[in-house]
């Protein structure tokens, strides 16, 4: 009964993000209320605030899943990661981005900012600041790896490299968000262009 109990409970769960997802992107943040995702979701809105205190928590339970998704595919870089450094974060930095509109808009990616800025404090601003941590710990593992691979210079600091290179990749991808008319090949040309010189010094002569 346990595993069906929580069977059911993933179900829910999975039903009413994808529903909330979809919605946010559809007709606006702002525009949608809990009822009409409950009704999306074939949940009841008692159902729904079981699992989700408000708007806010939603937003926040899929940008988790937008970042968790990315670190998993990261991963397999950092495992195996191209030769080339430029190329190497180019690839780890394009997961980000690539997957960065699968479930957020870029609407819902400036209400994500805008909340965590706006309460530094609360829990939804936590997890958001958390969630960046791990992204950039990321980051960190890849330079260490073309380090331990001999890909890199072995005397660089890899945790103020990755600083950098996270930093960067955070801002081009504010900037992004805040244009509506960007398109996503215009920020993987620039975010490459400004790793072009750190890749160059990372390089083992």
């Amino acid at each position: 009964m346990t595993g069906l109990r929580e069977r059911q409970k993933a179900d829910r769960t999975s039903r009413i993000l994808a529903a909330a997802s979809r919605l946010f992107r559809e007709t606006g943040y702002g525009a949608i209320r809990i009822e009409d995702i409950a009704h999306a979701a074939e949940v009841s809105v008692g159902t729904l605030y079981n699992y989700f205190a408000n708007k806010g928590d939603l937003l926040l339970a899929i940008v988790s899943m937008e970042v968790e998704e990315v670190l998993q595919a990261g991963k397999t870089v950092v495992a195996n990661p191209p030769r080339d450094i430029g190329q190497a974060l180019a690839t780890l930095i394009g997961i980000y981005y690539d997957h960065s509109l699968h479930y957020l808009s870029k609407e819902m990616w400036r209400t994500a900012m805008a909340i965590s800025i706006e309460a530094p404090g609360t829990p939804f601003s936590v997890r958001y600041t958390d969630l960046d941590a791990s992204l950039a710990r990321q980051v960190c593992a890849l330079i260490r790896r073309l380090q331990a691979l001999g890909y890199a210079r072995a005397d660089v600091d890899a945790e103020a490299v990755s600083q950098l290179v996270f930093n960067n990749l955070n801002q081009m991808f504010t900037e992004f968000v805040k244009q509506d008319a960007m398109p996503m090949d215009m920020l993987h040309a620039a975010t490459a262009r400004q790793n072009a010189p750190l890749a160059d010094y990372l390089t083992p002569r």
